[in-house]
C-alpha cells in the first residue's frame, strides 16, 4: 500500500553533483526509517546512506563528506544531494523505507525501482 518514486538520476561527469528523491505515496500511517542503496552490475545492493525519521543519518565511509541525506517528513519525502561523484558510484540507486499502514500493523519494507546515475571520467 506504499509506493517509493525516485527521481533526480542521471548523467554527471565525475566532480559534479546530482541531488536525488524519493516520494513515498499510498496508503499509510507514517514512514519510519529511511535508506539509500545502491547497485551497480556484478555487485551486490550496499547500503549508502540511513536516515531515521527524527532525523539521525549513517553513512557509508566510502561516501562520508560528499553524500547528504536528508528528509522531509511532512512531504514525504527523502533527499540524497551527491557532491563531488565520482565513477565508482555510477550504480541504480535505490530507495527503501519503512511504513506502517496503520497504527496497529507491523512496519514492512518498501522499495522503489531505482534511478540510474553514471558518473563519467
Amino acid at each position: 500500500q506504499v509506493q517509493l518514486v525516485e527521481s533526480g538520476g542521471g548523467l554527471v561527469q565525475a566532480g559534479g553533483s546530482l541531488r536525488l528523491s524519493c516520494v513515498a505515496s499510498g496508503r499509510f500511517f507514517r514512514v519510519n526509517d529511511m535508506d539509500w542503496y545502491r547497485q551497480s552490475p556484478g555487485k551486490q545492493r550496499e547500503l549508502v546512506a540511513a536516515i531515521t525519521r527524527g532525523g539521525t543519518t549513517n553513512y557509508a565511509d566510502s561516501v562520508k563528506g560528499r553524500f547528504t541525506i536528508s528528509r522531509d517528513n511532512a512531504k514525504n519525502t527523502m533527499y540524497l544531494q551527491m557532491n563531488s561523484l565520482k565513477s565508482e558510484d555510477t550504480a541504480v540507486y535505490y530507495c527503501n523505507a519503512g511504513a506502517a499502514v496503520s497504527f496497529s500493523r507491523n512496519e514492512v519494507q518498501y522499495w522503489g525501482q531505482g534511478t540510474q546515475v553514471t558518473v563519467s571520467s
